[in-house]
C-alpha cells in the first residue's frame, strides 16, 4: 500500500482501526496499491446495483410524493457526512466510517419500514425479514459483479460493521449466523469505533431530516416544535439571528443547530468514555462493556423525546398512515403472488427459487422484493394483477 492510500498512521487514535491491521477479505485479494482497503470497500458500495437503487427508496415520505423529501440515498449521504465528520474529530478512520454510512440500509425494501413490515409478516414462517441482515445478504451474496466471488467481497472490520451496526447481536439472525460460520464477525463483541459513529450518526440525520421534511410538508408548525428539547433551543437560536428570516431558511437555521448541538455533544462524550477506557488498540474498544461513542445522559433523553415527537405527529400522522398502510398491502401481495406462483418471476430469480411456496421459494422472493425500488414495486404489482398491464 502506498503512503497515499491513507491518511498517515500519526494521523489516527491508537484505537482507530488501521489498515495494516485489517483482517482482510473472505477471497483474497491484492491489495490496491492507490486506496486504502476502506476506501476501496466505499467505492464497491457506490457502484454496486443496490446503491444506486436507494434513490427511488422511500426514508419516509413515499417516493413519488415530492421530489424534495429525502430518499434512503440522500439520507445515506446525510449519514457518511456526518459520519466523516465525527470521525475526524476523533481521530478515527474516516474512509471505514463513510463506507459503512453508505452501506447500512442497502437491504431496506421497497416503501421504507411499510414494506420490511410486510416482508417481515410474510417471512414469519421462514426464518423473518431484518433489514440490516439483508443490507449484509446483499453486499455477500446477492452482488454479481465479479467473477470470482458473490457479493462485494468487503473487508472484515466493514461487514463486522454491517452485522453488529445497533451492538453486539444476541439473537443473529440466520442468514448472520450462516455468513459469521464461514467469516467470523465475533458477534457477541462490540464494533469498531468508526460502526459505533456511523450507527449514531444515522440517527442524527434521519431525526434532524425528518425534522425538517415534516416540517416542510406541514405536518407540525414553529409552535409545537419550540417545545421539543434541543429543537426549541435551536429554533430561538435561529430566529434571533434574523428577525424577519423568511420560513423556508428558518428552519434550515433551526435544522442545522440542531446536528451541531447533537454532534457537539456525541464527540465531548465519547472523548469522556474513551479517556475512562483507556483503550490500547481497536480490538479493546470491541472488548468494551458498553459502546464508547455515545450521546451524554441528557442529550440521549432529549433525543428520545424528538423520536417520539416524530413518531406521534410524522411516523403516524393519518396521512403517512394511508400511504404506509397501501405500501405494506402492496409490498405483501407481490410477495405472495411470487411465493404461491415462482413461474411468475423472471428467468435469472426463477431458477433460485425452485418449487412454489417453500422456504427457498420465499427467501428468493424476499431477495427480489426486497430489492426492487418503490417505483418498480408499483409497477410489478400491476403487472400482476391488471389485465390491462402487459406482463
Amino acid at each position: 500500500m502506498t503512503q497515499s492510500a491513507a491518511l498517515p498512521a500519526e494521523t489516527r487514535a491508537p484505537w482507530a482501526v488501521h489498515p495494516q491491521a485489517s483482517r482482510g477479505r473472505l477471497h483474497a485479494e491484492p491489495e490496491s496499491p492507490t486506496r486504502s482497503p476502506w476506501q476501496r470497500d466505499r467505492d464497491r458500495i457506490i457502484h454496486s446495483t443496490a446503491f444506486r437503487r436507494l434513490q427511488y427508496k422511500t426514508q419516509v415520505f413515499v417516493n413519488h410524493e415530492g421530489d424534495f423529501y429525502r430518499t434512503r440515498l440522500t439520507h445515506s449521504i446525510e449519514v457518511a457526512q456526518i459520519a466523516r465528520s465525527v470521525t475526524r474529530e476523533l481521530a478515527l478512520d474516516e474512509d471505514l466510517a463513510e463506507a459503512l454510512a453508505l452501506a447500512h440500509d442497502l437491504g431496506h425494501p421497497p416503501f421504507g419500514h411499510a414494506g420490511e413490515e410486510a416482508l417481515a409478516f410474510a417471512m414469519k414462517p421462514f426464518g423473518g425479514f431484518d433489514h440490516n441482515a439483508q443490507s449484509l445478504r446483499v453486499v455477500t451474496l446477492l452482488e454479481a459483479r465479479y467473477a470470482a466471488f458473490d457479493g462485494l467481497n468487503l473487508t472484515w472490520e466493514t461487514l463486522e460493521g454491517l452485522a453488529k451496526h445497533n451492538g453486539p447481536l444476541k439473537k443473529p439472525p440466520a442468514y448472520v449466523l450462516d455468513y459469521t460460520a464461514r467469516h467470523d464477525l465475533e458477534l457477541a463483541t462490540f464494533a469498531s469505533a468508526e460502526a459505533q459513529v456511523a450507527a449514531l450518526a444515522d440517527d442524527i440525520a434521519y431525526h434532524s431530516h425528518d425534522l425538517d421534511d415534516g416540517w416542510r410538508a406541514n405536518l407540525f408548525s414553529t409552535t409545537d416544535l419550540a417545545h421539543l428539547p434541543v429543537v426549541g433551543e435551536a429554533l430561538a437560536e435561529a430566529r434571533l439571528a434574523s428577525l424577519d428570516v423568511p420560513p423556508p431558511r428558518l428552519r434550515h437555521e433551526t435544522i442545522r443547530r440542531v446536528i451541531h448541538a447533537l454532534v457537539t455533544d456525541l464527540v465531548a462524550e465519547t472523548r469522556r468514555r474513551i479517556a475512562d477506557l483507556g483503550p490500547r488498540d481497536a480490538d479493546a474498544i470491541r472488548a468494551a462493556k458498553a459502546p464508547v461513542v455515545a450521546f451524554s445522559p441528557p442529550m440521549a433523553e432529549a433525543n428520545r423525546a424528538i423520536k417520539d415527537f416524530l413518531f406521534a405527529r410524522m411516523y403516524r400522522q393519518w396521512r403517512v398512515n394511508r400511504m404506509t398502510a397501501k405500501a405494506r398491502r402492496l409490498t405483501g401481495e407481490v410477495f405472495s403472488l411470487l411465493h404461491a406462483d415462482t413461474a411468475l418471476l423472471p428467468d435469472d430469480w426463477r431458477g433460485r427459487a425452485g418449487e412454489p411456496g417453500t422456504a427457498r421459494a420465499a427467501t428468493t422472493v424476499a431477495d427480489y422484493v426486497g430489492g426492487m425500488t418503490d417505483r418498480f414495486a408499483r409497477d410489478e404489482h400491476r403487472r400482476l394483477t391488471d389485465l390491462s398491464v402487459p406482463g
